[in-house]
């Protein structure tokens, strides 16, 4: 894939706001045409004329929930380019509530929204991929997939979930030319934590000081650019919390003895 882009069709999902925002405004500096889906529409109008060549891209409002709905949103971006080049999977919403709190609404909320709606998506992109003999899956989970903490348990687990998912695809589909990229961030400084669902499924409403003093989405997205590029399988973005991931590799007991007391929001 060249530097440019151009000529590229990207498809985001959580295109309206935080990291998909942010990827939006990369992938357009490059010359793709981009795909922005996500509930709010206003939102992707005003992300849309924020962009470079703002009339090329296309909004798509997309209920990730609403899986019956994937084949004709496929469909429509099959019909306004003809192809799609790289689905970006980022949509998606958080958690901050204890498991004993949490409402069994909210558990599979997350699921259906985080793992289903990517799950249908892909599904329903699969045909369209294998014709054309090549596509990328960029797949943005959580360092939380890895790294489960307090307070996230079914956010965890969907991420989670997604990692198991798309590393059977990447199997199963190489020899048709198509690829995965699985993205793992850490703390992003965006609205994820104010957005979080609660025990009762209401949001949280405030900003974690851990999200708030994590990266830039701009950075973030970024380095995700870079990493598509270059054909990445795999990339963590994150700060010094990266660190997790080796100390629990090499020394799972202490690492659970200390995401035990750690401040996690």
């Amino acid at each position: 894939m060249s530097k440019s882009l151009a000529g590229n069709v990207v498809w985001i999902t959580g295109a309206s706001s935080g990291i998909g925002e942010a990827v939006a405004k990369s992938f357009a500096r490059r010359g793709a045409l981009l795909v922005l889906s996500a509930r709010r529409e206003a939102e992707l109008e005003r992300v849309r004329d924020g962009l470079v060549n703002a009339s090329e891209h296309f909004i798509l409002p997309l209920d990730l929930a609403d899986s019956e709905a994937m084949p004709a949103a496929v469909q429509a971006v099959q019909n306004r380019f003809g192809k799609l080049d790289v689905m970006i999977h980022n949509g998606g919403i958080s958690q901050r509530s204890l498991v004993a709190d949490t409402e069994l609404a909210v558990d599979r909320r997350i699921m259906e929204v985080n793992f289903f709606g990517a799950v249908a998506l892909t599904k329903a992109l699969l045909p369209l991929f294998r014709e054309q003999g090549q596509g990328r899956f960029v797949v943005i989970t959580s360092l939380v997939g890895e790294l489960p903490t307090p307070l996230r348990s079914a956010y965890s687990a969907s991420k989670h979930a997604l990692h198991g998912f798309f590393e059977s695809l990447r199997a199963e589909e190489y020899d048709n030319g198509i690829r995965v990229t699985l993205v793992m961030p850490g703390f992003i400084r965006t609205q994820v934590s104010v957005n979080a669902l609660t025990a009762d499924g209401s949001a949280q409403g405030s900003m974690d000081d851990a999200q708030d003093a994590g990266m830039d989405a701009g950075e973030c997205a970024e380095r995700l650019l870079k990493a598509v590029q270059q054909g990445s399988d795999q990339v963590i973005i994150a700060g010094r919390e990266k660190a997790g991931v080796y100390l629990k590799r090499w020394s799972p007991a202490l690492y659970r003895r200390l995401i035990r007391k750690m401040k996690v929001t």
